[in-house]
Protein backbone atom coordinates (compact mmCIF):
# COMPACT_ATOMS: atom_id res chain seq x y z
CA UNK A 1 0.00 0.00 0.00
CA UNK A 2 1.25 3.68 -1.21
CA UNK A 3 1.57 6.39 1.47
CA UNK A 4 -0.95 9.56 1.83
CA UNK A 5 0.18 12.21 -0.78
CA UNK A 6 2.24 9.27 -2.66
CA UNK A 7 -0.05 9.31 -5.55
CA UNK A 8 -3.52 7.56 -5.96
CA UNK A 9 -4.53 5.86 -2.67
CA UNK A 10 -4.07 1.89 -3.97
CA UNK A 11 -4.23 -1.66 -2.72
CA UNK A 12 -2.65 -4.40 -4.68
CA UNK A 13 -5.24 -6.18 -3.43
CA UNK A 14 -8.07 -3.90 -2.98
CA UNK A 15 -7.55 -1.78 -5.59
CA UNK A 16 -8.49 2.04 -5.39
CA UNK A 17 -8.71 3.33 -1.54
CA UNK A 18 -10.77 6.47 -2.20
CA UNK A 19 -13.26 6.79 -3.75
CA UNK A 20 -13.64 8.52 -6.97
CA UNK A 21 -16.06 11.30 -6.58
CA UNK A 22 -14.22 11.77 -3.44
CA UNK A 23 -11.21 13.13 -5.93
CA UNK A 24 -13.82 16.34 -7.16
CA UNK A 25 -15.21 16.65 -3.74
CA UNK A 26 -18.21 15.01 -4.77
CA UNK A 27 -18.95 16.89 -7.81
CA UNK A 28 -20.64 15.78 -10.94
CA UNK A 29 -20.80 18.03 -13.17
CA UNK A 30 -17.89 20.33 -15.20
CA UNK A 31 -18.11 24.36 -15.28
CA UNK A 32 -16.40 23.78 -18.82
CA UNK A 33 -18.05 21.74 -21.62
CA UNK A 34 -16.16 19.15 -22.57
CA UNK A 35 -16.51 15.91 -24.53
CA UNK A 36 -14.30 12.56 -24.68
CA UNK A 37 -11.95 14.22 -27.51
CA UNK A 38 -12.37 17.51 -26.36
CA UNK A 39 -8.34 18.70 -27.04
CA UNK A 40 -6.71 19.84 -23.27
CA UNK A 41 -3.55 21.56 -23.17
CA UNK A 42 -1.73 23.08 -20.14
CA UNK A 43 -1.01 27.14 -20.52
CA UNK A 44 2.32 27.23 -18.68
CA UNK A 45 0.46 29.43 -15.81
CA UNK A 46 0.53 28.50 -12.29
CA UNK A 47 -2.71 27.79 -11.17
CA UNK A 48 -3.61 29.27 -7.62
CA UNK A 49 -4.95 27.67 -4.61
CA UNK A 50 -5.04 23.87 -3.52
CA UNK A 51 -4.93 21.13 -5.94
CA UNK A 52 -5.32 17.66 -5.22
CA UNK A 53 -2.70 15.57 -6.44
CA UNK A 54 -5.18 14.34 -9.57
CA UNK A 55 -4.98 17.77 -10.46
CA UNK A 56 -1.14 17.61 -10.68
CA UNK A 57 -1.11 14.53 -12.73
CA UNK A 58 -3.72 15.54 -14.79
CA UNK A 59 -1.28 18.86 -15.39
CA UNK A 60 1.13 17.54 -16.17
CA UNK A 61 -0.61 14.59 -18.59
CA UNK A 62 -1.81 17.82 -20.73
CA UNK A 63 1.58 19.31 -21.37
CA UNK A 64 0.94 18.37 -24.94
CA UNK A 65 -2.52 18.59 -26.61
CA UNK A 66 -4.43 15.11 -25.21
CA UNK A 67 -7.86 14.34 -25.33
CA UNK A 68 -9.65 14.21 -22.10
CA UNK A 69 -10.67 10.67 -22.84
CA UNK A 70 -6.62 9.71 -22.94
CA UNK A 71 -6.38 11.73 -19.90
CA UNK A 72 -9.11 10.11 -17.91
CA UNK A 73 -7.40 6.34 -18.60
CA UNK A 74 -4.19 7.72 -17.72
CA UNK A 75 -5.47 9.19 -14.48
CA UNK A 76 -7.64 5.42 -14.22
CA UNK A 77 -10.59 7.74 -12.90
CA UNK A 78 -14.18 8.11 -14.44
CA UNK A 79 -14.14 10.26 -17.23
CA UNK A 80 -17.17 12.61 -15.13
CA UNK A 81 -14.69 12.95 -12.72
CA UNK A 82 -11.60 13.88 -15.12
CA UNK A 83 -13.91 16.55 -16.54
CA UNK A 84 -14.77 17.94 -13.58
CA UNK A 85 -10.71 18.18 -12.22
CA UNK A 86 -10.51 19.53 -15.85
CA UNK A 87 -12.58 22.02 -15.77
CA UNK A 88 -11.17 23.14 -12.39
CA UNK A 89 -7.43 23.49 -14.15
CA UNK A 90 -9.59 25.89 -17.25
CA UNK A 91 -11.28 27.74 -14.75
CA UNK A 92 -8.09 29.02 -12.64
CA UNK A 93 -6.05 29.32 -16.40
CA UNK A 94 -3.72 26.37 -16.16
CA UNK A 95 -5.57 24.47 -19.23
CA UNK A 96 -6.74 25.71 -22.26
CA UNK A 97 -9.81 23.67 -24.59
CA UNK A 98 -10.45 23.16 -27.85
CA UNK A 99 -13.11 21.25 -29.68
CA UNK A 100 -11.66 18.17 -31.75
CA UNK A 101 -10.67 18.87 -34.88
CA UNK A 102 -12.87 16.77 -36.79
CA UNK A 103 -16.85 17.58 -36.79
CA UNK A 104 -18.43 14.21 -38.38
CA UNK A 105 -22.11 13.86 -38.46
CA UNK A 106 -22.52 11.58 -35.75
CA UNK A 107 -25.11 10.22 -37.95
CA UNK A 108 -23.62 10.17 -40.99
CA UNK A 109 -24.18 6.28 -42.89
CA UNK A 110 -20.89 6.50 -44.26
CA UNK A 111 -19.18 6.96 -40.74
CA UNK A 112 -21.65 4.59 -39.40
CA UNK A 113 -20.66 1.59 -41.50
CA UNK A 114 -17.30 2.43 -41.82
CA UNK A 115 -17.42 1.73 -37.82
CA UNK A 116 -19.51 -1.03 -38.59
CA UNK A 117 -16.77 -2.61 -40.83
CA UNK A 118 -14.36 -1.94 -38.14
CA UNK A 119 -16.10 -3.73 -35.60
CA UNK A 120 -16.73 -6.96 -37.36
CA UNK A 121 -13.02 -7.13 -38.31
CA UNK A 122 -12.27 -7.08 -34.82
CA UNK A 123 -14.44 -10.12 -33.97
Amino acid sequence: MTAAGDGPWLDDAAGRLVRPFTVSNGRTRPTVALDLVSQVMATGATPLGYLGPEHAQALERCRVPVAVAEVAAHLELPVAVTKVLLADLVDCGALTTKPPAFHHNPTDRALLEAVLDGLRRQL
